[in-house]
């Protein structure tokens, strides 16, 4: 299927490894040129180069890294003196530790909020108008599975990303949505990654049990029987961002290999 965005602008966040990179690989296949950020430079080039080698030479699509904190105002000007107009954004940001909320005093909460809440608030605030006015735009935000199943040790994150998912309800449903824009999030449930294995960590840590015992219960609590891979959630990033998803708009994609045991 052509998902008719051959050509656009993309700014991916949080690109250079795990989901964010998945989301990049996805787009960069549909020729889509892309600005990917974060804060690792190496891992970030390597990321780049892979995709230019494998995906963009061929077509002359363009691929430019820019090495990043997106949630500080600095790596947000960064981004935004190379390119200031995007057709799709994918916000992307490490999510907070897990933890006991007993041990997080405000400091810690305000990162979370400012981190997973206000920075994919003020990417939407810099580039909504300038997708309205062109008739076309796609943001996708990576939050996560835990704002439909709050997990306990994820209270920053749980209160974070809701936070988020309330505005984007409120925001998505404005004018902008008569004017070819969607706003919608994604959610990702137990995907191989790096933030997986540190939530898994911390998990076998507060229950005393060896990581490879918490790893296999969560594999067998999902009916998929398996963890999900960058690669399949790039795909569902990529057809939201697609001519084809212009109808859904508003929405907490669920991507989570069934393990979500409600109906709604």
């Amino acid at each position: 299927m052509d998902f008719g965005i051959a050509g656009k602008w993309a700014l991916v966040c949080g690109a250079s490894r795990g989901l964010g990179l998945g989301c990049a690989r996805a787009l960069v296949r549909e020729q889509v040129n892309l600005v990917i950020v974060a804060r690792g430079a190496d891992v970030l080039h390597a990321a780049a180069t892979d995709l230019i080698a494998k995906y963009a030479q061929t077509t002359g699509v363009e691929v430019h890294p820019v090495v990043a904190d997106i949630t500080t105002e600095t790596g947000r000007a960064a981004v935004f003196a190379l390119r200031r107009d995007f057709d799709i954004v994918v916000t992307n940001a490490g999510g907070p530790p897990p933890g006991d909320f007993r041990d997080w005093d405000r400091e810690a909460w305000i990162k979370a909020v400012d981190a997973n809440m206000l920075t994919p608030i003020e990417l939407i605030k810099a580039t909504v108008d300038g997708m309205a006015a062109r008739g076309f735009g796609r943001i996708v935000n990576i939050t996560s599975s835990a704002v439909k199943a709050p997990i306990d040790i994820l209270g920053l994150s749980n209160g974070a990303r809701s936070g988020l998912t309330g505005f984007v309800a409120g925001a998505s449903r404005s004018r902008i949505a008569g004017q070819g824009v969607t706003i919608n999030n994604l959610l990702p449930g137990a995907f191989d990654t790096d933030r997986l294995k540190g939530v898994m960590q911390g998990a076998a840590k507060k229950s005393g049990q060896l990581i490879e015992a918490v790893i296999e219960a969560r594999k067998k609590s999902i009916p998929a029987q398996r963890f999900g891979h960058p690669d399949e959630f790039g795909a569902i990033c990529a057809f939201l961002c697609s001519q084809q998803a212009g109808y859904i708009n508003g929405q907490n994609i669920l991507a989570d290999g069934g393990a979500y045991p409600g109906a709604f």
